[in-house]
């Protein structure tokens, strides 16, 4: 199944005039990253954001919020 062509375009109306963010395909979606290294992306109809460990619990707390697994071993 391809990613939410809207909702990555969103995220580049936004990110783009911010940050200087490069896009990648990524696990099937499409990932921006700064300084190459991930910040957010879009895996189906999923928005997958990449927060850190000082904010990973907070993060976790809001509503719809789930750790990002792909491989059985979920990314903190």
């Amino acid at each position: 199944m391809p990613y939410n062509q809207q909702l990555a375009e969103r995220l580049r109306e936004k990110l783009l005039p911010l940050i200087p963010v490069t896009e990648k395909k990524m696990f099937g979606g499409v990932a921006f990253l700064l300084n190459g290294n991930m910040t957010v992306g879009v895996i189906r109809e999923t928005l997958i954001v990449r927060v850190g460990p000082e904010k990973h619990k907070a993060a976790l707390a809001m509503p719809g919020a789930h750790p990002f697994d792909m491989t059985g071993r979920p990314m903190t």
